[in-house]
């Protein structure tokens, strides 16, 4: 059944055997399915290159299945109408798989993928399994980075799954690393991606559909680490994370010749400057919405926009931010 997405006899029935009874090594295994044990261990590699299992974090010598609602979905998006039987066969792996199955300390909710192969497939997985968007943040060195992972980019939006990525100024060549592909970076913006660049971005991040998130576990002198989290509490951290950091990013944009332009600061509104003026001026929000015949919340509403604006945290810093930064000499019309 699992055929049509590349998986041949052997390989199928030992990810099913590891699906449904968990954790075995490849001994084990050739005893339970009656076959050749370098059979099995063909299998297993070839498993584990199609990212479907891996190695147990407590017993290297054992192989885990890696959950299959995440593990076929990339592969079943591809080819979804050429293997309405795989898919069929991937909702079934699905209901069986349980995650009391897999190896100690791992969760239903929680992944932990460890090395540099795994975390690339696991990235590639998410691309391709998308369906409506993909939230990046990118920093030091870029996520997507072999033709593997961008290949996954360009059929991902060739699906119309939407790209919103937020990149740090210090991966522009002569602001520090200077490690973003221009010339790539330029084909996707053509292809539709929105980018967004801020001075600093916290962590690299990927969130697939708001429901599946990835995040380094480790530093870059160590062996590569990620933690894939599914609908939690943590993910819908993560997802709030993204979102600030995207509201305070500034967009780039395809300029003449493909010359990538960054698009100038939005400054305040008349209206806000009206109601900078008259907090200064020692004025409640109650206040200053009689004043200027605006709701309470709206008021509210735009002095947050001035605090995002601004990176205030308190409405003195506010205040101190638009006296350094002339919005208060400003005309207001």
């Amino acid at each position: 059944m699992l055929g049509a997405i590349g998986l041949d006899a052997v390989q199928e029935i030992t990810y099913r055997e590891l699906v449904g009874h968990g954790a075995a090594d490849a001994a084990h295994l050739a005893g339970r399915l009656t076959l050749p044990e370098k059979d099995v261990l063909q299998a297993l590699y070839g498993l584990e290159h199609q990212g479907l299992i891996t190695r147990s974090a407590e017993r290297p010598d054992c192989w885990v299945s890696a959950p299959p609602a995440v593990a076929l979905a990339p592969l079943l998006s591809q080819q979804r109408h050429e293997l309405e039987c795989a898919e069929l066969a991937a909702a079934r792996l699905a209901d069986e798989y349980r995650p009391e199955a897999v190896a100690p300390g791992v969760r239903d909710l929680i992944e932990v993928v460890t090395g540099a192969q795994a975390v690339s497939q696991r990235f590639s997985q998410l691309q391709l399994g998308a369906e409506r968007e993909l939230c990046l943040l990118i920093r030091s060195q870029p996520l997507a980075v072999s033709a593997e992972e961008n290949t996954a980019e360009v059929l991902a939006m060739a699906r119309g799954v939407k790209y919103r990525v937020v990149i740090g100024r210090e991966m522009f060549p002569g602001r520090g690393g200077g490690t973003v592909d221009l010339a790539g970076l330029a084909e996707s913006l053509g292809r539709g991606m929105e980018v967004r660049v801020v001075d600093e971005v916290p962590t690299k991040l990927v969130i697939a559909d708001g429901s599946l998130g990835m995040l380094p576990l480790s530093d870059p002198a160590t062996e590569p680490a990620a933690l894939v989290a599914r609908s939690s509490g943590l993910l819908v951290s993560l997802v709030a994370l993204f979102e600030q950091v995207w509201s305070q990013g500034l967009p780039l944009t395809l300029g003449a010749g493909d010359e990538i332009e960054e698009a100038p600061s939005p400054g305040p509104e008349p209206i806000d400057l009206q109601i900078l003026s008259l907090l200064l001026a020692g004025l409640t929000d109650v206040g200053v919405a009689k004043e200027l015949d605006l709701g309470a919340r709206t008021v509210q509403r735009r002095i947050k926009r001035l605090m995002d604006l601004s990176g205030a945290s308190n409405r003195l810093r506010l205040g101190w931010y638009a006296s350094e930064h002339g919005w208060i000499t400003r005309t207001q019309g």
